[in-house]
């Protein structure tokens, strides 16, 4: 339903909502800014405002006045920077851009900063776009969301990039409306709690992944419309999959009809050149110090999770915004006012950002890809942290990626790979990333790092799952993994769906599902995973075994399992290791396990205890460890008789 206004005055942003704009503290900046339906003195049409400060003129063109820029010129608000117009009888889906006189005197034209809906490429036009008026259906899963305690449930997200997760026969994208129902059961029925998409907002080139965007509130029309994406995310509702976006506030494109120089100067990037280039990307950076981009930006989150109900963010290189000199070579260091390389801007940027998105919702996720050693990226704003709640544990990937990579015989050397990151693993609330990032550029996929035979490179993989779902922290993992895709992503062609007709890929796909469902249905392996009380060693120090012994506890007493951990070729019989209470301990997990392709090695029986001290233990027993395997046991009581598997 179209806005009533009676009078121009009226239908200008108000002296209120302008304030907030370059105070920094506009939130909600897409419902004043762009193009919005209204009736204005008894006709409907639409009123367009931007903000372009230092041009001389602005008009709005477009296919309803043959582009040409002397009709529908716009009134600056009281020098302000702001310009808008109302053009009666526009109706959705016409076209239209920003004609821009420079203070240069240029003639420029620019797409819309707030634009809902943009053409398919390689047009560039801005769409006039309704969006209210989709009828959601997950009102179940709001209302449970409002209730989610994120820290102390399972976390196992799935990374997925649309354009390739599947793909027409002839090579054509599905739109988000195609996907939906094979994505959404696909993702339920493997396990996952949620999923990720690479970043939907408007990208001009495919090949960036959607990490460099010219609009940051208009989805991506090469995919379909804003309905069929409300459509997408209100169906992973439905079967309970929680929504993450990728989202990219470091640095936008230089195209053209985008961000860069909006007005004929350096508008939304710095001023100063070699502040804003960010030339291994060949974009432009963010100016945080600007209030009106800080506005822009904060209102940009606040968009995707009022209109299209995302439940949360997974930042991009926040190591590049918050240091001035990461991913960015130049000839002379810059400094910050105190001489420190952080970007104080920046900073206080992702603060105010987070500080705003728990104000409104307290259950979102807010996830940084952070990659250096600052403290406190997951600490509250009010003791001096940046105020995310969860933090991508890129040193722990890159470490056991490097582990296993090496052949066995070279792992003794290198076995403080395996145990490091347990020197740190509760100092923030971390993720464990096996991201797209890891499997492409020529650092090949997952099971093709893995050394070995073939038997061998499956079995180290089904090895690396069962570390990675039983070491403290959520769970990421990227599209194609799961069934062990063997070359690495081709960001332009579809998985390799045709390798589950081979019995090696369909017995991974189905020992990671088994896995996935072992984990949500252990309390243990999520309940304390951000806290040292839910982790103990039993023998972290065998490196000439390449044997990993360690204990996950959940809350209650007697809520824990153990977990062997072999990284060695070998199998070892009667094998000791110490364990913390009489009884009995069946395995309820085992990797070699013949139905996942293993060769067999399990401990099919219970494991009697011996009241023989081990490993600082008072009490030991003696096991069957497979090759290449991880095995997981639990005490055996009346309500815990045999092994899961399936």
């Amino acid at each position: 339903m179209n806005k009533i206004i009676e009078s121009k005055k009226d239908y200008y942003p108000s002296d209120f909502e302008r304030y907030l704009f370059h105070e920094g503290t506009l939130q909600e900046g897409y419902k004043l800014f762009g193009s919005h339906f209204l009736t204005y003195n008894g006709e409907e049409g639409v009123r367009f405002v931007v903000w372009a400060p230092n041009a001389r003129s602005v008009s709005v063109v477009g296919d309803f006045n043959h582009w040409d820029g002397k009709e529908h010129s716009m009134d600056q608000i009281e020098n302000s920077g702001i310009w808008v117009l109302f053009i009666k009888g526009l109706e959705e889906g016409q076209l239209y851009k920003y004609e821009i006189h420079t203070p240069g005197k240029e003639k420029i034209l620019k797409a819309d900063p707030y634009a809902f809906y943009s053409e398919i490429r390689p047009n560039t036009a801005s769409v006039v776009k309704r969006l209210e008026g989709y009828e959601w259906k997950d009102k179940k899963w709001m209302a449970a969301r409002n209730k989610m305690d994120i820290y102390h449930k399972p976390m196992s997200i799935y990374e997925v990039h649309l354009g390739t997760w599947r793909q027409k026969d002839n090579g054509d994208f599905f739109t988000y409306r195609e996907l939906a129902d094979e994505l959404s059961d696909y993702v339920a029925d493997q396990g996952f709690t949620h999923v990720e998409i690479m970043p939907v907002m408007e990208h001009p080139f495919d090949k960036s992944w959607g990490y460099q965007i010219t609009g940051y509130y208009s989805v991506s029309s090469k995919y379909g419309t804003p309905e069929d994406f409300m459509y997408l995310v209100d169906l992973f509702h439905q079967k309970g999959i929680g929504v993450i976006l990728d989202w990219v506030p470091a640095h936008f494109c230089k195209d053209a009809h985008g961000l860069a120089k909006f007005d004929g100067t350096p508008l939304y990037e710095p001023v100063d050149p070699v502040k804003a280039e960010r030339p291994v990307w060949g974009t432009f950076n963010f100016d945080y110090a600007k209030p009106e981009v800080v506005s822009f930006l904060v209102s940009n989150v606040m968009f995707w999770m009022d209109v299209y109900h995302i439940d949360g963010m997974r930042v991009d290189a926040v190591s590049s915004m918050v240091y001035l000199n990461h991913d960015n070579p130049l000839p002379v260091p810059l400094k910050n006012e105190y001489g420190g390389e952080e970007n104080l801007d920046a900073i206080r940027f992702l603060k105010q950002l987070n500080e705003a998105v728990f104000h409104k919702y307290p259950k979102a996720l807010m996830m940084a890809e952070e990659a250096t050693e600052m403290p406190l990226i997951t600490a509250p704003t009010d003791k001096g942290g940046l105020g995310f709640n969860y933090k991508w544990n890129m040193g722990w990937t890159n470490d056991i990626l490097r582990y296993m990579k090496l052949e066995v015989w070279e792992r003794p050397k290198h076995h403080n790979l395996l145990t490091f990151s347990f020197f740190y693993a509760f100092s923030e609330n971390f993720i464990l990333p096996f991201s797209h990032d890891e499997v492409v550029h020529g650092k090949r996929s997952l099971l093709n790092k893995m050394p070995g035979d073939y038997w061998q490179k499956f079995a180290n993989l089904r090895l690396l799952y069962g570390y990675f779902m039983t070491h403290p922290g959520k769970k990421l993992l990227f599209m194609g993994s799961e069934f062990g895709q063997f070359i690495e992503w081709k960001d332009e062609e579809q998985l390799d769906w045709l390798l589950l007709e081979y019995e090696s890929h369909r017995q991974l796909a189905g020992y990671f599902k088994s896995l996935q469902k072992l984990y949500k249905e252990t309390s243990c392996l999520w309940r304390l995973d951000h806290s040292p009380e839910g982790f103990e060693w039993i023998d972290p120090n065998n490196k000439d075994q390449s044997l990993l012994v360690f204990m996950r506890k959940g809350k209650r007493k007697g809520d824990y399992c153990i977990i062997v951990c072999n990284f060695s070729s070998r199998s070892f019989e009667n094998h000791k290791i110490g364990v913390p209470s009489l009884g009995k301990y069946i395995e309820i997990f085992n990797s070699d396990d013949k139905e996942f392709g293993g060769s067999g090695k399990c401990n099919k029986e219970p494991v009697p205890v011996l009241k023989k001290p081990f490993h600082n233990q008072r009490y030991s027993m003696e096991i069957t460890v497979p090759p290449l395997g991880i095995s997981i046991f639990q005490k055996q009581t009346k309500n815990r008789k045999g092994r899961v598997l399936k």
